[in-house]
């Protein structure tokens, strides 16, 4: 069942006959620019603004997130319609049964999948944080939180683009769409249900799980816990799912959505209840109190640099002092005066030397004759 995106859009139980009639395309410039674009644009600003505040309470910098939108936005667009197309193919085929690749690509028409978008950017997330050092879990407790605020605002682009609504209601809060020119269908706003989820999942986060957090990753399995809790239900109300194949289970056809979010629901219960009952992780092992605990040992050595420094530099007078006599008494002959010196020879005791003898004179010794 598909609703005409030109024509209203109202809640006869809470608003009577008031209706609501937005053109998808906001600005007819060229191929237009769509609500569809601009809202997304929104919550993935507002999404990375709450992580950068944010980011200090998980050890990272606000550049470190900055880095990580950079390579997870376009690589998460990509695999969110990929995802998409990938489980509903038939809506991209021409007439021959070829495939459309122009409509593949035409992403303003709407069809993005939020499990595509987790699965990429799961995989930037991990080579991001491999590369710049960083624990995976630290990143994706923070990254939940903007994926959450994300989804808050997101799915009001499906509200404009009249998509992702619920199968036919009574409730006092059903949404009229159009189904074509004189017929209307009255159906649960499956999009507002996922809206609000997950707005009380992200409060949940901000001021209970991660206030108490004993180790990395508790957000991010909470999100998953959360999130598959409200989308298995969600999804079991959507006229627009996407379905696994033709697999069945009891007769029905999968819904690939609510298989993911089961699988997640599971996944998370063990993972929290290992670490938090069976391991019982403490707040020590965080990685943003490891940051905290290496930046007050750095401070300490340099507080200890600095009063050593301090001291060396109070005793360099005194030890100048003590080398002034062994400066002094280091003196040379040559520079002592003469005077010094002769009053020194005067001084000296004489030495006695024994008086000359003198010679004794020679006997002269008479020849003998010849005989």
């Amino acid at each position: 069942m598909i609703a005409m995106k030109d024509m209203p859009i109202s809640f006869p139980g809470l608003f009577g006959d008031w209706e609501l009639n937005i053109d998808p395309v906001a600005i007819h410039v060229g191929h237009g620019v769509y609500w569809y674009g601009i809202i997304l644009a929104v919550a993935m600003l507002a999404g990375l603004y709450l992580c950068m505040k944010q980011s200090k309470h998980y050890g990272l910098t606000e550049d470190n997130v900055m880095d990580m939108v950079l390579w997870a936005v376009p690589c998460c667009i990509i695999g969110s319609r990929i995802y998409y197309v990938l489980f509903n193919l038939d809506l991209y085929r021409n007439s021959d049964g070829s495939l459309d690749w122009g409509a593949m690509v035409r992403i303003w028409d709407g069809g993005l999948a939020i499990y595509g978008t987790v699965i990429v950017g799961v995989i930037v997330a991990l080579i991001y944080t491999k590369r710049h050092k960083i624990p995976f879990f630290a990143m994706s407790d923070l990254a939940v939180m903007g994926l959450m605020l994300g989804q808050i605002i997101g799915r009001w682009a499906n509200f404009i683009n009249r998509e992702a609504f619920g199968t036919q209601t009574t409730l006092p809060w059903r949404m009229k769409l159009w189904i074509s020119t004189y017929t209307s269908v009255e159906v649960h706003p499956t999009f507002l249900y996922e809206s609000l989820w997950n707005l009380v999942g992200l409060m949940l986060i901000l001021f209970i799980v991660s206030k108490g957090r004993r180790f990395d990753g508790e957000n991010t399995w909470f999100y998953f816990l959360w999130y598959g809790l409200g989308r298995s239900w969600i999804e079991g109300l959507r006229t627009d799912s996407l379905y696994l194949f033709n697999w069945e289970l009891f007769g029905q056809r999968i819904r690939v959505s609510q298989a993911l979010s089961i699988v997640m629901v599971v996944v998370a219960a063990v993972m929290l209840f290992y670490n938090i009952k069976i391991k019982k992780r403490s707040p020590e092992g965080l990685w943003v109190n490891q940051v905290a605990a290496e930046k007050a040992r750095a401070a300490a050595a340099e507080a200890e640099d600095a009063i050593l420094a301090e001291t060396l530099l109070n005793e360099e007078p005194t030890q100048g002092e003590a080398a002034d006599p062994v400066e002094t008494e280091a003196v040379t002959a040559e520079e002592v005066p003469e005077e010094t010196a002769e009053t020194a020879a005067e001084e000296a005791p004489a030495v006695e030397t024994a008086p000359e003898t003198p010679a004794e004179p020679k006997e002269d010794v008479p020849h003998g004759g010849e005989n």
